[in-house]
């Protein structure tokens, strides 16, 4: 006889696993998606293009990076409420969101028989935020680069008419 009251946590851990799964499937066809997008507005800058523009692709990048993460959360979010573990969707997503981040401070729970998703939607956030990060710092080495041209602009070019070699 199968109780719905009594706890599974294999049930609770495949469930939580297979949501997880899905959301890294998101994250990395986003991710792919934002990557391919500032690569092809990337090949455009040079070290002449204005500083707004290159700061315009850096907040939309980063825009488009949250707007990512927000939709992975709305991905936990809309089957823990449609199932009636947490009665709104604002609560719910609220918990998620706790979840997701690891802040884990507030008042909304799972129900007992469920409690293991929110350290699986963790674990998912801990994955997505990690791999946005690295993604961060691919991009913020290409601001550095074309940084440093830009500071080394006409000492290079003046090097280089000198010796053709540099």
């Amino acid at each position: 006889m199968n109780d719905l009251s009594v706890p599974d946590p294999v049930l609770e851990i495949a469930v939580g696993t297979l949501i997880l799964i899905v959301v890294i499937f998101v994250h990395g066809a986003g991710i792919r998606a934002i990557n391919l997008r500032f690569s092809k507005a990337w090949v455009k800058v040079s070290s002449s293009t204005s500083h707004w523009r290159i700061n315009l692709l850096l907040a939309a990048t980063i825009a488009s990076l949250s707007a990512l993460h927000f939709t992975e959360t709305l991905i936990w979010a809309v089957p823990i409420y449609m199932r009636g573990f947490i009665p709104s969707m604002r609560d719910s997503y609220y918990y998620v969101l706790e979840s997701y981040t690891t802040l884990g401070q507030g008042n909304i729970s799972m129900p007992d028989r469920w409690r293991l998703i929110g350290p699986v939607i963790a674990i998912s956030g801990l994955f997505t935020f990690g791999w946005t990060g690295s993604v961060l710092v691919s991009i913020m080495t290409e601001f550095g680069k074309l940084d440093r041209e830009r500071a080394e602009g006409p000492k290079k070019r003046a090097h280089s008419e000198e010796d053709p070699e540099l």
